[in-house]
C-alpha cells in the first residue's frame, strides 16, 4: 500500500475522483431505471437521477482539465497520471455517457426489438471507440503538436449530454405521446401508459457520428490556450449551468419551475460551440501552428 501511494502526485488524486464521479453517475443511471420504469412514471423532463447523472459526468469532465496543470505544476511524481487518466477517461467519458445514452432513449423496455439492439449497438459503438481514442491519447499527448487526431473523449461525452437534453428539453412538446405501431422502431404496445420524447431517434446518428470522430484523422486543436480554451469553457459554463438549472427543476424544492425555456437555450449554445470546434478545429490548429513558428 505504502509503495502504491508512493508512486501517486497531487494530480492522480484529481484523476482517481474524476474516475470515482463516472461511477457515481452509473450509480445514479441504475437508480434512474427503476424510476423510469415505473408504470406510473409522469415525471418525464423532471426525472432527478438523470441530470445528476449528467453532473457527475461533467464535473468529472472539469476535474480532467484541472488535473493536467496541476501535474504540469505540483505534480512531481507522474508514473501513475497517464495510466490513470486514460482509466478515469474511459469510465467518466464513454462508460457512464453510452449507459446514460441507453437509459434515456431506451424507452423503458417497451420499444422494437430493432430500436433495442440498434440502441445497444450504438453504445457499444462509442465504448469502443473511446477506448481505441484513449490508447492513442498518451501518444499524441506527449507531442510538441498542438492539436490531436480526432475528437477527445471529454468532447464525446459533451456532444451526446447536449444532444440528449435538447432532444428532452424541447419547449413544443417536452415528451410525446406515443407514436403509430407501424414504425419498426416505435413502441410494441400502443396501450403503454409511457411517453417518449419527441425526435429521439436522432440520437442514433449522433452516437455514431460522435464515435467516428475519436478514431477520427480530423485536427481538433487541444484546449490549452488561445481561441480553443475560450470555446471550451464557454461551452462548459452553457451546458453546466443548463444542467444545474435542470437539477434544481427536477427536485421537489423547485416543483413550480415549469418553463424548461433557459436550459434549452443554454443547451442550443453549447451545441452551437460544439460544431464550431468540430467544424473549424483544422483551421485553428493551423492558425496556431503559424502563431507558434512566428514566435520562435
Amino acid at each position: 500500500m505504502k509503495t502504491t501511494f508512493k508512486l501517486m502526485g497531487i494530480a492522480d488524486f484529481i484523476t482517481l475522483a474524476n474516475g470515482l464521479l463516472g461511477a457515481a453517475a452509473i450509480m445514479f443511471i441504475i437508480l434512474a431505471v427503476e424510476t423510469l420504469q415505473n408504470p406510473f412514471f409522469d415525471e418525464g423532463v423532471k426525472s432527478n437521477y438523470v441530470w445528476l447523472a449528467m453532473g457527475c459526468i461533467l464535473l468529472s469532465a472539469i476535474g480532467d482539465i484541472i488535473d493536467g496543470p496541476i501535474a504540469r505544476k505540483y505534480s512531481k511524481r507522474k508514473l501513475l497520471g497517464g495510466t490513470l487518466d486514460v482509466m478515469s477517461d474511459c469510465i467518466s467519458f464513454c462508460v457512464a455517457p453510452a449507459l446514460l445514452m441507453f437509459v434515456m432513449f431506451g424507452r423503458w423496455g417497451e420499444a422494437s426489438p430493432l430500436w433495442s439492439i440498434s440502441l445497444g449497438i450504438a453504445c457499444c459503438w462509442i465504448i469502443v471507440t473511446g477506448m481505441l481514442r484513449l490508447a492513442r491519447f498518451q501518444y499524441e499527448d506527449g507531442s510538441d503538436k498542438n492539436y490531436f487526431h480526432g475528437l477527445a473523449s471529454p468532447g464525446n461525452a459533451m456532444i451526446l449530454l447536449t444532444v440528449a437534453a435538447l432532444i428532452w428539453l424541447q419547449p413544443s412538446s417536452g415528451f410525446g405521446p406515443d407514436v403509430s405501431t407501424s414504425c419498426i422502431f416505435c413502441f410494441e404496445s400502443t396501450s403503454s401508459l409511457h411517453e417518449k420524447p419527441y425526435f429521439d431517434f436522432l440520437i442514433l446518428p449522433v452516437m455514431f457520428i460522435s464515435g467516428g470522430l475519436m478514431i477520427s484523422d480530423r485536427k481538433l486543436s487541444k484546449a490549452k490556450r488561445g481561441i480553443p480554451l475560450k470555446l471550451s469553457g464557454l461551452q462548459l459554463l452553457f451546458i453546466t449551468t443548463a444542467t444545474i438549472l435542470s437539477i434544481l427543476h427536477s427536485t421537489e424544492v423547485a416543483e413550480d419551475l415549469t418553463n424548461t425555456t433557459p436550459q434549452f437555450i443554454l443547451y442550443s449554445l453549447s451545441a452551437v460551440l460544439l460544431v464550431v470546434y468540430i467544424v473549424a478545429g483544422p483551421k485553428i490548429s493551423e492558425m496556431q501552428s503559424i502563431e507558434t513558428d512566428e514566435s520562435e
